[in-house]
């Protein structure tokens, strides 16, 4: 390649080309990257030569060649950015930088190379919300290197090839360049998968030799039906690239003679009328296959393919595909993105539909602002940006695209959030679906709700896209934070009137100076901090009090269940001072629970909870023994209660059991865990609680527990 013929390239598809710039951006990049060589051994700027010519092919705008000239040049050489700033101006430098950031990213020894090639990705898809060019000069740029990966190593060849499958043709995909993703697919499989690659190649070679002149015969039969009806059109045979003929081969087992596209008949005209015209010559003359009709005209797929995909059967019973495009449709399946270019010379950068066409682009870094885990946002690429589509309709005919795979779930919250939160139904085609059924293009969905019903975590596992992922995760976080405030709010009001501590020690401003001392930023998430048990109310009461009171905020000591307690127990007996009470321990009331007494002989009162067996058996033979008894609210005492959870087996459930409690400041002091029937597991606990509300927390803290089924009290029979 010359430069001479790059100017031509350009001139053939603009005219006007300012030949003077190109030529300055050549020269100063031939310049810079003088004496420097590549692997081939061929100089340096025939790189930067080549990758603006791929670029000239998909007939890109002036300041993107000249870019593609420099894109080299800060990475490789001596010259600043400032420099290419001050010859070339803001718009060149700002792509320039772009691609040159992506080539930067540093392998480090505390990274993982996933967490690396995550870094590269999120720094791609922010380079593209600038500026789109970004990353067509960069598919330009491994196109020419996937060409001369010869001279790399074996390793280094593999290493590249499974970059470019994975993230670079579907890219190209998603961008509606379908010439550079075939092409890239088809040189990784070359590099992936060597043997079949080659075999394949020969394979195909024989049976296209033995399919030519039948395909030449339907193209001259076609050509004169069209021409009988005045449809002027071009007729083409196109071959099928090989890594679509593998992927057939390996994923759906398909042998090579079960595969029928090999070649197949392109059609070009010049107008939609024409195309659904010609359409209907081709079904007169060949008969049709059910179910594989396209109309991606009246349907365009999401990177702006349009076409109408017939599959037919000819003479002998041999199938055959046939597309039927326009010319305008046809330049966009070939260069995709760039033939719908809004940077050209003279047009503004302001189009509604060349926005909307990249909708998925500014989805795609809204949700992964939200993934910190390099596995998580990888998955989400595949599923949300790369797996093959499905296309529904809303009940009014609006169409909507999901991943493959997607369920109604998804639908809902691609309609809208509210809609996904409050779904408690689907219908499908008017019928009704569990909200697990995998959508199929053309379904009719309409979602039924429940205003004030909320996602459960089951959806989790349900849905596909990462959109409904995140908004469910949001709410739960929502949630879960509203009900940690308002705990915290009560227990920090109880125990500041406890406390004797003024009302206005719980205002605004001092709640704010509290939070501060513990590098909590509000007071809604010093509350939520409380509440979720990651500071004591002790704690705050004491950043409150100004530290005066440290002292008198000592928790009580903890009493052993054996030891004999005081006799009161937190417990005042109606109408007798200083009588001797113990808690039953048949029942084991807390504070929060009705009570009741009952005096012994010799024991002083047994204090009951009112709906024990054996208060109800006293009330029936007993009853002058009965007194009324109720909590003291005065002091905080500790009692032992059983608690039992119930889950599904598995390793570290007692573990994470007990990490729960623990997480709440509460003490454990005894755990019996046993396996059961079905995969179950029982685990028992014993735990030192202040009252009922505390007993609740901790229960609803291993509620949360992966896998855990049932939580409750135990109380001896």
């Amino acid at each position: 390649m010359t430069f001479p013929e790059l100017v031509d390239q350009v001139r053939s598809y603009y005219p006007e080309v300012d030949a003077g710039c190109l030529e300055r951006a050549y020269d100063f990049a031939s310049e810079a990257h003088h004496g420097q060589f590549r692997l081939s051994g061929d100089a340096y700027i025939n790189h930067p030569l080549e990758v603006s010519y791929i670029l000239a092919q998909w007939q890109l705008d002036t300041a993107t060649l000249v870019a593609s000239l420099l894109h080299d040049v800060v990475e490789d050489t001596a010259v600043t950015l400032d420099e290419i700033r001050g010859e070339f101006g803001d718009e060149i430098a700002l792509l320039v930088d772009g691609v040159t950031k992506l080539s930067r990213i540093g392998y480090t020894e505390s990274r993982t190379k996933e967490e690396q090639q995550v870094e590269n990705l999120r720094k791609i898809f922010l380079a593209m919300a600038k500026d789109i060019r970004v990353i067509i000069i960069k598919l330009a740029d491994r196109l020419h290197n996937m060409r001369t990966l010869d001279y790399q190593s074996a390793e280094k060849q593999v290493e590249i090839a499974k970059e470019t499958i994975e993230i670079f043709a579907p890219l190209a995909h998603r961008l509606g360049i379908f010439r550079l993703k075939m092409e890239l697919e088809d040189l990784s499989l070359r590099y992936l998968e060597p043997e079949r690659y080659y075999d394949l190649v020969q394979r195909i070679a024989v049976r296209r030799q033995q399919q030519e002149t039948y395909l030449q015969e339907v193209m001259t039969v076609l050509d004169q039906k069209l021409a009988e009806v005045d449809i002027v059109a071009s007729i083409q045979g196109r071959p099928k690239h090989l890594y679509s003929i593998y992927n057939k081969m390996a994923k759906k087992g398909r042998e090579l003679d079960e595969i029928y596209d090999l070649i197949a008949v392109r059609v070009v005209v010049d107008s939609i009328r024409d195309c659904y015209a010609a359409l209907g010559v081709i079904h007169t003359l060949w008969r049709p296959i059910p179910g594989r009709f396209k109309d991606y005209i009246a349907m365009p797929k999401p990177n702006m393919y349009q076409s109408l995909h017939t599959t037919v059967v000819g003479a002998g019973g041999q199938p055959f595909e046939i597309q039927i495009r326009t010319w305008e449709m046809h330049r966009t399946a070939e260069y995709g993105i760039a033939a719908h270019w809004r940077y050209k010379e003279g047009t503004g950068s302001g189009d509604k539909d060349f926005e909307a066409k990249l909708s998925w682009l500014r989805q795609l870094l809204d949700w992964q602002r939200d993934m910190l885990d390099p596995r998580e946002f990888m998955e989400s690429l595949r599923i949300d940006l790369f797996s093959d589509r499905v296309y529904v309709f809303t009940p009014k005919g609006d169409v909507v695209e999901l991943p493959s795979g997607s369920v109604p779930l998804d639908f809902a919250y691609k309609v809208h959030t509210a809609v996904g939160h409050q779904c408690t139904g689907a219908k499908v085609n008017r019928k009704l679906v569990p909200l697990d059924y995998k959508l199929q293009t053309g379904d009719i969905v309409e979602i039924i709700t429940t205003k004030g019903s909320g996602p459960s975590r089951d959806w989790l596992s349900i849905v596909q896209t990462s959109q409904a992922k995140n908004r469910i995760r949001q709410w739960f976080k929502k949630e879960q934070r509203e009900e940690n405030i308002a705990r915290g709010r009560d227990l920090l009001e109880k125990e500041a009137h406890k406390q004797g501590l003024p009302a206005e020690a719980l205002k605004p401003e001092r709640l704010e100076d509290a939070a501060g001392k513990f590098n909590i930023f509000s007071v809604d998430d010093l509350l939520a901090a409380l509440g979720d048990g990651a500071v004591t109310v002790a704690q705050v009461i004491n950043k409150l009090a100004g530290g005066k009171r440290a002292a008198d905020l000592t928790p009580p000591p903890v009493r052993p269940w054996s030891q004999k307690s005081k006799p009161s127990l937190g417990v005042i007996v109606d109408d007798i001072d200083n009588a001797m009470v113990h808690l039953s321990k048949c029942c084991n009331p807390l504070p929060g629970d009705p009570i009741i007494g009952y005096i012994t002989r010799g024991r002083g009162v047994s204090v009951h909870r009112t709906d024990c067996t054996n208060i109800l058996h006293h009330r029936n033979g007993d009853r002058d023994r009965l007194i009324e008894v109720h909590w003291d609210t005065t002091p905080e005492s500790i009692y032992q209660v059983q608690i039992e959870a119930v889950a599904t087996d598995r390793p570290r459930l007692a573990a994470d059991i007990m990490t729960a409690i623990a997480d709440t400041k509460t003490i454990i002091n005894a755990v019996n865990a046993r396996a059961t029937r079905n995969s179950m597991a029982t685990v028992d606990l014993k735990v030192e609680i202040r009252n009922l509300e505390h007993l609740q927390y901790v229960m609803d803290k291993v509620r949360r527990v992966r896998d855990v089924l049932e939580v409750r009290r135990v109380t001896p029979s």
